[in-house]
């Protein structure tokens, strides 16, 4: 007969943590109707979840009547179904699908909302700008808001603004200008050749010859332009000594012509003499003027008017020869003349 095994030893009482000592064990209760409120919570949070979701696609105007408007660009990278059409930064459209057309370019359709659409005219510019960073934005402008309005199905054309491109067009041109710069920094650029001439006219500026060794070349040239200078101021020295004679000399003949006794005072007396002289030779013609015409109207008194015309012809005679030697005094004092003689009537 097989022995039986004794029961198991019961575990000893394990000793009472601080939590059990601190609070006591919660009595477990029976919740009544608890599947009934779960599923009331469950379809009260599923109304709400879709309550919401229809508020945002009512406030993004998913309900509201739409138009079509499709833009074709050459290039749709960064567009996608559900990007934003913006007009002065509000949205107007969604992007409802981007599809390549017949002709190889890319037609985006964007459905807009009525309400939005009075803001798209014929005249309307549509772009896509890529920045630097971020996504793609398209946006329209309304320039004439008075032209007519943009119909539905309209197709217009975008004018792309990739700031990548611009940025790699910059790169391109400063690599162009890098490159131009080494070649202009190389031992064989030209720019290292003018400034080794300059090296060389600035050591023949600071040498003993100073800039005219620069500037000729040689000092042959120098010599020569130095002594030219010499001989011009030498020539100046010169033509002012003779200037200088010059304004004595005149000062002179001033003095000789025009001074107190110079022939200017005496040509003065000697005119005023001349004028006294040729007065009294005036009175002896009238004088002689007057016997013959005595002497035409008196024919009986010939000879005592023929002794009266002796006698102012003797007057005459001796008048005569005191202006005679006057003028000849004249032509003496008066060297200056073209004309030696001086004419009397």
């Amino acid at each position: 007969m097989a022995e039986q095994s004794p029961p198991p030893a019961t575990p000893p009482p394990q000793p009472d943590t601080p939590v059990q000592k601190s609070e006591p064990t919660a009595q477990a209760q029976a919740v009544p109707n608890l599947a009934i409120k779960a599923t009331l919570l469950l379809l009260f949070t599923v109304a709400l979840i879709i309550g919401t979701a229809l508020f945002l696609l009512r406030a993004r105007g998913y309900f509201e009547p739409k138009q079509t408007l499709v833009l074709i660009t050459d290039n749709s990278e960064g567009v996608s179904a559900g990007m934003d059409l913006t007009f002065s930064g509000f949205p107007i459209g969604t992007v409802e699908k981007v599809a390549l057309g017949e002709q190889g370019n890319v037609r985006i359709q964007i459905a807009v909302i009525k309400r939005d659409a009075k803001w798209l005219r014929t005249s309307s510019v549509f772009t896509l700008v890529k920045g630097l960073l971020g996504a793609p934005q398209l946006r329209a402008y309304s320039g004439v808001l008075t032209d007519p309005p943009l119909a539905d199905g309209a197709e217009r054309p975008v004018l792309r603004g990739d700031a990548n491109e611009e940025l790699q067009r910059v790169i391109g041109a400063t690599r162009d200008v890098l490159d131009n710069l080494n070649d202009m920094t190389t031992a064989t650029s030209e720019m290292n050749q003018a400034m080794a001439n300059l090296k060389v006219f600035t050591q023949k500026l600071q040498s003993r010859q100073g800039a005219l060794h620069a500037v000729f070349g040689n000092e042959e040239d120098a010599r020569k332009l130095v002594q030219a200078v010499e001989s011009a101021n030498a020539a100046m020295g010169r033509a002012n000594r003779l200037m200088t004679s010059a304004d004595r000399l005149v000062g002179n003949a001033d003095r000789e012509v025009f001074g107190p006794n110079g022939l200017s005072t005496e040509t003065r007396a000697a005119i005023r003499q001349m004028q006294g002289i040729l007065t009294d030779a005036q009175g002896s013609l009238r004088r002689v003027d007057a016997v013959l015409t005595e002497a035409q109207g008196v024919a009986a008194n010939v000879k005592a008017g023929t002794a009266d015309l002796g006698a102012l012809r003797g007057d005459v005679e001796a008048n005569l020869r005191k202006i005679e030697d006057l003028i000849n005094d004249l032509n003496r004092k008066w060297p200056f003349a073209k004309e030696r003689e001086v004419q009397v009537p």
